[in-house]
């Protein structure tokens, strides 16, 4: 078959490649001019398979007095209110009870579990460095309340077979000493040595080369997407800029910008635009050589070859991007004063950068086929889609083959 697959982030990309695993045709349809340009360009890079919790969770349903506020300047709330919000917003309430975040964070882990053994059949055929090493996660937790909380994460965690080890920290520091220098007060830590760090624009565009050196695979950039063409039901082809492309199957994989494409076609894919900020500098005094995540202040720190990548913050604000200068101002002040020898934050240009994480109520990615037949959606991974891609992505195109989902039969 000949499948269009709607955006070229590490999303798109890999569930092209995956389909062309499978033996189909495969055109990636991508309105830039390079692969990787959305949220895939500079987040976390964090392959945090172990760090699967869902958002919408009691604790953060506690909070949201305080955030709706502005007590915490790590989450800014400020959304257009309309209709769809309104209808998220109840959903991700509803989501927030014990036993929805526990089984919504299994769902999770498990398709975390396949990403990382894909993960690792994956990077040895590469033919460029992604900066791709094993160096563990710690999160630092400020109270003993967040302690507890951990303890009980990581039986869960456990259950898919990922560490999370909730330790003093002394500890944390004793695995990282870079910790030392940090000026936050900590009760404790969980470190999951089992995570990944990564490069995830260098990782889609080794992939993106690979993939299109395939026969029957091209990439299609420069090309805007106006509409997906149905007929009784059925999809038929892709409205371009460059003309109609006709298809067997679409899959959309167009993250939080998703909604603009199924809405007209009745499906309302229920993702809200959350947006993040990163800024990538040159290594400091005391670089941590362990992924770091100061989780009360909501920022990471990881090591990238010679660089540091410095990403946080959730702002609720919808599509705007007035004040993006002032958040990634304020994400270098917080990391600067709580981390101020893990990079030189004089570096220019700081390669600031914002982008739209696609979250759903629940947490979890929206994966297989829809309502209308031979469309199918990968989408809607939040903060996750680096750390998911491979699993989701396979997960797709077994579903377009109509194979199970290799990620249902993994443990």
């Amino acid at each position: 078959m000949h499948i269009a697959v709607l955006g070229a982030g590490v999303v798109g990309v890999t569930t092209a490649w995956y389909l062309a695993e499978a033996g189909h045709e495969v055109t990636v349809i991508e309105r830039e001019n390079a692969v990787a340009q959305g949220c895939s360009f500079a987040n976390g890079a964090q392959l945090s398979y172990s760090y699967m919790d869902a958002m919408a969770n009691p604790a953060f349903l506690a909070k949201l007095p305080a955030l709706l506020a502005g007590f915490d300047s790590a989450v800014r709330v400020r959304p257009q209110i309309n209709a769809d919000l309104l209808r998220w917003g109840l959903a991700f309430i509803n989501e927030c009870t014990a036993s929805k975040a526990a089984a919504n964070t299994r769902v999770n882990l498990r398709l975390a579990r396949r990403s990382q053994q894909l993960m690792g059949e994956l990077v040895p055929t590469l033919d460029m460095d992604f900066s791709h090493r094993s160096a563990g996660k710690i999160i630092l937790l400020a109270s003993d309340k967040e302690m507890r909380a951990a303890a009980r994460n990581s039986k869960l965690k456990a259950e898919f077979g990922f560490r999370a080890d909730v330790i003093s920290l002394a500890e944390a520091i004793d695995i990282e000493p870079a910790i030392q220098y940090m000026t936050g007060r900590y009760a404790g830590a969980v470190h999951s040595p089992g995570d990944d760090v990564g490069d995830s624009q260098a990782f889609t565009v080794a992939l993106a080369r690979q993939l299109t050196d395939r026969p029957g695979c091209r990439l299609s950039l420069n090309t805007a997407i106006h509409e997906i063409i149905t007929e009784n039901g059925r999809v038929r082809a892709v409205d371009t800029s460059r003309g109609p492309i006709d298809v067997d199957a679409v899959v959309v994989c167009l993250g939080a910008s998703s909604p603009r494409l199924l809405k007209p076609l009745g499906i309302d894919p229920g993702i809200y635009p959350v947006r993040g900020y990163s800024v990538t500098l040159r290594r400091g005094q005391h670089t941590n050589s362990v992924s770091v995540t100061d989780f009360s202040r909501r920022f990471v720190i990881s090591r990238i070859g010679e660089q540091v990548r410095i990403a946080g913050f959730a702002d609720f604000v919808g599509f705007r991007t007035s004040k993006d200068a002032q958040r990634v101002a304020k994400l270098l002040h917080v990391a600067g004063a709580v981390a101020p020898c893990a990079a030189d934050y004089q570096t220019s240009p700081n390669r600031a950068w914002g982008g739209f994480r696609p979250l759903t109520a629940n947490g979890r990615p929206l994966l297989g086929p829809t309502s209308v037949t031979g469309l199918y959606l990968n989408t809607g991974h939040g903060t996750l889609g680096w750390t998911l891609a491979c699993a989701s992505g396979e997960e797709v195109a077994q579903a377009v083959s109509g194979q199970p989902a290799a990620s249902q039969l993994a443990a």
